[in-house]
């Protein structure tokens, strides 16, 4: 009685077969991680329109998705042209707040006195109003300048960035630092290939908090004054002159600006993270 044999090609066939079964796999619950938010989107769209055409729900009480999608293509053009002054603004006080608290951070690391001293300053700024800021500000700064909108939006980012960066900086564990010394490593050595490795996912989470904090203030600092333009200045002008289902559109104009600032430091974060 001979003793079957195994081929090799069909022992390459299998392998190959089951890599293809791990991709597909693997696809599968990519797509369902996808189709998941959508589906779900859907659905709650689909119930407010439901609800707006059966309980016969007036445009200024609540518009139905349907209008304000129409609206929204209407005024593509001059949402755009809000979403691109406001997303500026957002975005040079996302880059000035984020550089900012991470050099307040890294002097706060390395001089523990100076972290001690400034806790009042950042606790301040973490609970500061925007209402109560944006009008002296644009007092101090004149009321056709941008730097308002700006500084606010610096301010909002520099807290969650600061608190981050500061907890990676403390987060390198001492064995980590007594083998980096033992290897010979000079202090920028260290602080290169061990510090800023060990820091960068909390810099990263903290600028993905801040991204949509940043959007947010430069959004409401314009409804207190400044020059013409801007979300902000779009959805209360819409709103003031009853026209509500533009109002609304220039609201999801706002938020397609706060996905599209989240999903970039997302992508930073996942980036850095790898």
């Amino acid at each position: 009685m001979s003793t079957p044999t195994v081929r090799p090609e069909r022992s390459g066939w299998s392998a190959r077969s089951g890599w293809s079964a791990s991709a597909v796999s693997s696809g599968l619950d990519g797509s369902r991680h996808v189709l998941a938010p959508l589906v779900l989107g859907a659905v709650l769209l689909g119930a407010w329109h439901g609800a707006v055409v059966a309980l016969s729900i007036e445009p200024f009480v609540l518009p139905s998705p349907v209008a304000i999608g129409q609206a929204f293509a209407d005024k593509i053009g001059p949402i755009g042209t809000a979403m691109k002054v406001t997303g500026t603004n957002a975005a040079i006080g996302l880059v000035t707040g984020a550089v900012v608290a991470l050099l307040a951070a890294a002097i706060g690391h390395l001089w523990p006195v100076t972290e001690r001293l400034g806790a009042p300053v950042v606790t301040a700024l973490s609970v500061i109003p925007i209402v109560a800021l944006a009008p002296v500000l644009y007092t101090m700064m004149g009321a056709g300048a941008q730097t308002t909108r700006q500084i606010i939006a610096a301010i909002a980012v520099f807290v969650p960035v600061y608190v981050n960066a500061l907890r990676g900086f403390a987060n390198v564990s001492a064995v980590h630092r007594d083998l980096m010394a033992a290897a010979g490593a000079t202090h920028w050595q260290s602080t290169w290939h061990l510090t800023l490795p060990s820091a960068t996912p909390y810099i990263t989470t903290g600028l993905r908090v801040a991204s949509s904090l940043a959007v947010i203030s430069a959004l409401i600092s314009e409804y207190f004054g400044g020059p013409v333009g801007g979300l902000g200045k779009a959805i209360t002008s819409a709103a003031s002159s009853s026209n509500y289902t533009l109002a609304w559109a220039y609201v999801l104009g706002a938020i397609l600006l706060g996905l599209i600032f989240y999903g970039v430091t997302a992508a930073i974060e996942h980036r850095a993270g790898r």
